[in-house]
């Protein structure tokens, strides 16, 4: 099969070679300029993410799971607490819960838009106001939704009973970059927000990187002291902190890319378009956009109960897709039996056996998007 045929599931190299001269400038500049660590490029670009996402301030870190933990610890989150998020993300989003020392309390997530259901999060928080906790695990301090996939959380909701309850907010905003919902942006609705910047994302560093957003100044500070032991003074700690640093070459880098983002998103947002299109008479379950949402795309999710069989006549074909994710956090070998359960996640476990990541990235061609669907109906008419 020629490369031509083949379409992948991602491509970061297709980004860096969209952007490649402006990239190398910028990767020569640092070089050329001899400051390797935070510095004025990863301020720069702190100032840049912030005013772009409309918050009052960024903070770079060095990856997107660093970015939950110190997102967490700035809250106040610390051993014995507990924090309710959802199974079906990255594992990032649970293990950075008990990095803090916290216990992971997921909830159920709704079966179109595959995020956190607000329904579910109120009967957890009644069943631990109703003294279903384990021995040793205090009241939920914190609330962690999902912006999985690219579409938003119902924030409103969230923010409702997180009030309601007396619990920070912490959004999760690793596959989200852009997204809105209400005309706010992922990251401005909660007490603090938490970025990846992992070469996949739709906005990904040419390595690992991540960001805190806030609009709280007393958080602000809580995270730069946490990310950088301790320190607002060089060598005198105020606080325990750890080294959690961006790099000065990736933020060079990402100023590169953010100026590009509006329009990768929107062709996304297009390459969906087309799939919705020519998908929209199968039997398939095909993404739901929540009213007054923008959804940034980065994964298109489709689900069928005949995932296996679809996905390996794809691959047939040339076409890569993936599976995110495969087995909820609860049910993985490090987790099974051990994470506590207010709720029942029903939907979360049966929708991990039917989803199904098509290939969506802002660097493809419609003319590969538009085979890709082709291929699709060619398989349905095989199985109608």
């Amino acid at each position: 099969m020629s490369e031509y045929q083949r379409v992948l599931s991602a491509d970061p190299g297709a980004n860096y070679r969209a952007h490649k001269q402006e990239i190398d400038a910028a990767i020569q500049r640092v070089l050329d300029g001899g400051w390797y660590i935070l510095g004025q490029e990863v301020a720069d670009f702190e100032t840049e993410f912030a005013t772009w996402n409309g918050n009052a301030t960024a903070i770079g870190v060095a990856n997107g799971t660093d970015a939950l933990e110190l997102a967490l610890r700035a809250c106040g989150v610390g051993a014995g607490d507990s924090v309710l998020t959802v199974s079906n993300t990255a594992v990032a989003t649970v293990a950075a819960i008990e990095l803090c020392g916290a216990t992971p309390l997921c909830v159920d997530v709704q079966p179109g838009t595959y995020s956190m259901d607000p329904e579910s999060l109120e009967h957890a928080l009644k069943a631990a106001r109703s003294g279903k906790l384990p021995a040793g695990v205090r009241f939920p301090k914190a609330v962690l939704p999902v912006h999985l996939y690219g579409h938003p959380v119902d924030m409103p909701e969230v923010m409702e009973i997180a009030e309601r309850y007396g619990l920070m907010v912490i959004e999760d905003c690793a596959q989200a970059h852009g997204a809105e919902l209400h005309g706010r942006r992922v990251g401005t609705w909660g007490h603090v927000g938490a970025f990846s910047l992992y070469p996949t994302k739709n906005l990904g560093a040419l390595g690992d990187g991540g960001l805190i957003v806030t609009d709280d100044p007393k958080l602000a500070d809580q995270v730069r002291l946490l990310r950088q032991y301790g320190w607002r003074e060089r060598y005198i700690s105020l606080i325990p902190g750890g080294n959690s640093r961006l790099d000065t070459l990736q933020a060079a880098i990402l100023r590169v890319k953010l100026r590009y983002l509006n329009g990768e998103n929107e062709r996304r947002r297009r390459h969906a378009e087309v799939y919705h299109r020519l998908l929209a008479s199968t039997h398939l379950k095909l993404p739901v956009t929540r009213p007054g949402a923008v959804d940034v795309y980065h994964q298109y999710v489709i689900s069928t109960e005949d995932r296996e069989d679809l996905q390996m006549f794809l691959s047939a074909k040339g076409i890569s897709t993936q599976v995110l994710y495969p087995v909820p956090i609860h049910l993985q070998p490090a987790y099974r039996g051990r994470l506590p359960r207010l709720v029942g996640l029903e939907t979360t476990e049966r929708l991990a056996g039917t989803i199904l990541s098509l290939p969506v990235y802002a660097e493809l061609e419609e003319a590969q998007v538009r085979r890709v669907a082709e291929e699709i109906l060619r398989w349905v008419e095989q199985h109608v």
